[in-house]
């Protein structure tokens, strides 16, 4: 059944098997709806009972299947046993700084002294630079770890190296046929890794890489041997987990079950800068996927995008309640500022859009764009139009430029490509992501580099157009019992979609702006149930005048549910994405 919506898309219900449906009742003890849910997902998925119930045991690989584990490990339990300072150079964003507190909190609980390293994004820019390894060996490191970067950073590797200084990588981003010469470079995205881990971010890596190590320390008794109690690696979940969510990886295979477990450590609290900044975003309730993505990682990753770019790493470091708490109230703060800064920006990028209608891939540049905002903006944009979108932020003849991908165009190779035909200064990223330096007059050539491989690359369907539902649901459903029963097929994101249903024949009771840009709406279904709906940032779109009260006409909607809680009350509202005219 196709039906074009008021924002232009075609509704179309996702495909199952009705066998499915008594099948999975019976043996699972669903109910038709999510069973019907399961069977549609049932493609993606090579066993049901780990999808349903993934467990790390049952997922976790040998850490040694990816390249150069081996090497890593060793030359670290070299330090381990030399009780060398070991150095952790991170990325500003949230997989970077969970990673740098994921090796950090582990070494320091096993009494490794360490120095952490974060660059700030204006003044250095991203990854390593041979200034910055400098500053880490003056301190006195003897070995360096770069997690989140530093699969192309020749140079500096090459720097410390002379200096006797070894590095080892942890990283998930594209790299080159060519890598530098470090220590070790662990990253599942090389051309000849054959780990089949290619979907996990760095704080995943990271996290297999600290099982490999800690295997190898209680394998030699090392823990026995100087009376340290051997530290339980799933308790660091609740960072890895944050990584994953916020970096947008797959929510397949091991990524499912670091989500699903990570989430119960969260609900511990026991990360002193997580749970402060639960306290502050007010989450009373069992964390979601959603509070990670939406509210935890937008705020740590403030502080690299117009804040202090270390904040977010000593946020998730610290032991301290006050420097925390001080910590916590700077993010915040930087989050603000952050979002004020997006709304100015994206307004007037947006306008431009239309000089470029006509292009497939959105490549744009201004004066002075906030290098912390274009990043966000871009993503923006690419949904908006449905278009790879590059935005460069210009200076002295200089551009530093963020680019957001669409499924089926790999921007992360296409930017390794352009480095190597010198069209970039330098730049690196993955599937969806990337970033780069650029000379101004290099531009032009750039823009018509990433058309052409679009056009070549990069087969144009009508699935752009479409809204894919999964099933209708009566307004009766939203209720807390049946958002539990949907939730256990979660944790949803990437890789694992979040249930789409339709409700029909609403009617509009009352209906609000919010925040100045959502509209908040009671809503009133067939049955005579009146249940709770919300469009985020739908004013000035085409939803906004089918849910004024004042509409009078049936309408059908398209959404999600999402599990209200304040207070001790519990309350499943629904998140109304599309609207279709009865």
């Amino acid at each position: 059944m196709n039906q074009t919506s008021v924002n232009g898309k075609n509704w179309i219900y996702k495909k199952f098997d009705s066998s499915d449906i008594i099948k999975f009742t019976e043996k699972y003890s669903l109910s038709e709806t999510v069973a019907k849910l399961l069977s549609i997902r049932k493609h993606n998925i090579d066993n049901i009972d780990l999808f349903l119930n993934p467990k790390i045991k049952n997922l976790l690989p040998n850490p040694f299947q990816l390249k150069n584990m081996n090497n890593a490990i060793n030359r670290t339990y070299k330090s381990i046993i030399n009780n060398d300072l070991i150095g952790i150079f991170g990325d500003y964003d949230v997989d970077g700084a969970t990673s740098t507190a994921l090796l950090a909190k582990y070494f320091s609980s096993i009494n490794q002294k360490i120095k952490t390293y974060i660059p700030d994004r204006h003044t250095e820019g991203y990854g390593p630079s041979v200034d910055s390894f400098k500053k880490l060996i003056d301190l006195g490191t003897k070995v360096i770890f770069t997690v989140d970067c530093g699969t192309s950073s020749y140079e500096p590797i090459q720097s410390a190296q002379k200096l006797k200084v070894d590095v080892i990588v942890l990283d998930h981003h594209q790299a080159d046929i060519k890598v530098p010469n470090a220590c070790a470079i662990v990253n599942p995205n090389q051309f000849d890794d054959t780990s089949g881990l290619n979907y996990l971010c760095a704080a995943g890596v990271c996290f297999v890489f600290l099982v490999g190590l800690n295997k190898k320390l209680r394998e030699s008794e090392w823990f026995k041997k100087n009376s340290i109690i051997e530290p339980n690696i799933l308790d660091f979940l609740d960072l890895v987990s944050l990584g994953t969510v916020c970096d947008v990886v797959p929510l397949i295979g091991l990524n499912r079950a670091i989500v699903k477990q990570g989430l119960k450590i969260l609900s511990n609290r026991s990360n002193l800068g997580l749970k402060t900044l639960f306290d502050l975003c007010k989450i009373e309730s069992r964390p979601t996927a959603y509070d990670l993505g939406y509210k935890l990682g937008p705020r740590i990753n403030a502080g690299g995008r117009v804040g202090k770019s270390s904040h977010g790493a000593e946020l998730l470091i610290s032991d301290d309640p006050q420097k925390t708490y001080k910590i916590a109230i700077a993010l915040d703060k930087s989050n603000k500022e952050r979002q004020n800064i997006e709304i100015k920006l994206h307004e007037k990028i947006d306008d431009e859009v239309k000089k470029f209608h006509n292009h497939p891939v959105l490549v744009m540049s201004g004066e002075e764009w906030h290098e912390g905002i274009i990043g966000i903006v871009a993503s923006r944009i690419k949904d908006k139009y449905n278009k790879p979108v590059v935005l460069i932020s210009l200076k002295n003849e200089l551009g530093k430029g963020s680019a957001r991908s669409i499924v089926g165009f790999d921007i992360g190779t296409q930017i390794i490509k352009a480095v190597q035909l010198n069209l970039l200064q330098k730049g690196g990223g993955h599937k969806m992501a990337g970033g780069f330096t650029i000379d101004k007059s290099k531009i032009s050539s750039f823009r018509d580099f990433l058309i052409k491989n679009f056009e070549k690359f990069y087969e144009y369907s009508t699935k752009d157009l479409n809204l894919y539902l999964d099933t209708v649901i009566a307004p009766s459903a939203l209720n807390e019992s049946f958002f539990q029963e949907v939730n256990s097929l979660g944790p949803f994101g990437s890789g694992n979609s979040e249930p789409k249903f339709v409700i029909e024949e609403i009617s509009v009771i009352e209906s609000n702006i919010v925040s100045d840009s959502h509209i908040k709406s009671i809503l009133l279904g067939k049955d005579g149930s009146r249940f709770k709906g919300f469009a985020w940032n739908a004013k000035n779109t085409p939803l906004e005048a089918y849910l004024n009260k004042n509409f009078k006409k049936k309408i059908n909607i398209a959404g999600n549910m999402r599990l209200n809680e304040w207070r001790g009350k519990k309350e499943v509202e629904f998140i109304i994405q599309d609207i279709l005219l009865n």
